[in-house]
């Protein structure tokens, strides 16, 4: 099953080309990450999924339907976790997740839902003391808290240290493993290869390529770089065919120190796609 289908998606302001021409297909239970430079057009790709901005053309199909058309039997099935919100800040996480839950035809319970995102303990603290990891996972539990098939997430962990991004990892992978359809937006490379199942990486309003993190671009058949110490210092060799390379450098048993391979890094790919399509 599709949770999202895009067909040519275009958005233009007067003479200026937001979306020029999306295509995407993500299935149910994944995690999509949707990467790009700010102004590339990823903002209103998804703020058009979402049913807050329409569209000049294309076709969109989100949980079966067109969300500049769905109702609120529709918009209760997903749920959006913003970049930045705008917080009840004298309010307990117990009284927010409360109040949220009961704008939802059929929601999770919310003392279920504290507890998933690990704020069991600060059930009874106000909204303005909680650190901003925290707070960000209250977010979280305000966006599930109506048990959506569907999860927008922008830029979930901007300003965490690493502790807390990858607590709150652990947490996006556990809504997946439910089955949860994820979209997340991020800028950070490592966060995209460790959670999504497949990218795409949008710049100028056109998606430039689509794939898994370790083949985006061609990444798993790029040239690799053998690096290695020997006794006239440290070598390196751009190659097709590292196997190849290290089997005639080892020779007759011949010892390589510091021997490495290696292939384009994600955001190596990245920064080449969003520069050749500028």
């Amino acid at each position: 099953m599709t949770a999202i289908q895009v067909r040519g998606l275009r958005k233009s302001y007067a003479d200026t080309v937001a979306v020029d021409g999306i295509d995407l297909d993500i299935p149910q239970g994944q995690v999509f990450a949707l990467l790009g430079p700010n102004g590339a057009g990823k903002t209103t790709t998804v703020e058009i999924l979402e049913g807050h901005r329409t569209r000049t053309a294309g076709e969109v199909s989100v949980l079966g339907q067109d969300p500049a058309k769905a109702g609120r039997a529709w918009r209760a099935r997903i749920g959006i976790v913003l970049q930045t919100a705008n917080d009840a800040a004298e309010l307990t996480v117990r009284e927010s997740v409360r109040h949220y839950a009961g704008y939802y035809p059929r929601p999770a319970d919310p003392d279920a839902v504290i507890e998933q995102v690990g704020l069991t303990e600060k059930a009874r603290t106000r909204v303005k003391q909680l650190s901003g990891g925290q707070r960000r996972r209250l977010d979280v539990a305000l966006g599930i808290v109506g048990r959506p098939e569907l999860v927008f997430l922008d830029e979930p962990t901007t300003g965490f240290d690493p502790e807390a991004r990858r607590h709150f990892w652990d947490l996006i992978r556990a809504l997946a493993a439910d089955g949860t359809t994820i979209l997340l937006t991020t800028h950070y490379l490592d966060e995209a290869e460790a959670l999504a199942n497949r990218v795409a990486v949008i710049s100028g309003g056109k998606i430039v390529a689509e794939g898994t993190p370790a083949t985006l671009g061609g990444r798993s058949t790029a040239k690799a770089t053998v690096s290695w110490v020997d006794e006239t210092g440290p070598r390196s060799i751009l190659t097709d065919t590292p196997t190849a390379v290290i089997n005639e450098l080892s020779a007759g048993g011949r010892e390589l120190a510091e021997l490495t391979v290696t292939r384009p890094s994600l955001e190596d790919t990245y920064l080449q796609l969003i520069g050749g399509s500028r």
